[in-house]
């Protein structure tokens, strides 16, 4: 009988973003290992949020979303607000002075790249996440760096993976048992 392994979901290869909204006056961020392109012409790109989130709310309300790639320079300090606190309960981006974007969603410029500013076209529901699709409304190179991949932020970070990331694993599960 087949198992399933999660530890093998590990070696699938993601990213690591800031991903960003803005709606009615209350804007949020949190870190993302999901922002993929989906298309090159026209040129759109997908999001997956968890429905919990402040920024899945966000997102759903105003439309629109901007994910910054995260360089390898950022530290454990700068990324904790974003990925271990609530934006219900903390104002995550007071320690980082985004500037507003084309789509009113806050640019972080510390520790990022680039900015893709997104227009969601399509809403996705997948159990306790959401896939938010859309076209690209505005995207800019905001330094030259290395990108920051999920793997580099647990193995040189020694980073934690959220209980809200589609990643979680629970730690009952992490060795490799069903």
């Amino acid at each position: 009988m087949p198992s399933v392994d999660t530890v093998a979901f590990r070696d699938v290869s993601y990213g690591l973003y800031i991903v960003t909204s803005a709606s009615q006056g209350r804007v949020n961020g949190q870190l993302v290992n999901t922002v993929i392109q989906v298309t090159a012409d026209p040129p759109r790109f997908a999001v997956i949020l968890n429905q919990k989130n402040l920024t899945h709310d966000l997102v759903r309300e105003s439309r629109v979303f901007a994910a910054m790639v995260l360089d390898r320079s950022a530290t454990l300090e700068f990324l904790g607000p974003f990925g271990f606190k609530s934006g219900r309960d903390v104002d995550k981006l007071s320690r980082v002075n985004p500037r507003p974007g084309v789509t009113g969603c806050p640019i972080v410029t510390d520790h990022c790249l680039s900015a893709i500013e997104v227009a969601v076209t399509r809403e996705i529901p997948l159990g306790t996440h959401t896939i938010f699709v859309g076209d690209v409304v505005n995207a800019e190179v905001l330094k030259q760096g290395k990108p920051m991949t999920y793997r580099f932020y647990h193995e040189n970070l020694r980073g934690r993976t959220g209980v809200n990331a589609p990643t979680y694993t629970p730690p009952a599960k992490q060795g490799g048992q069903p």
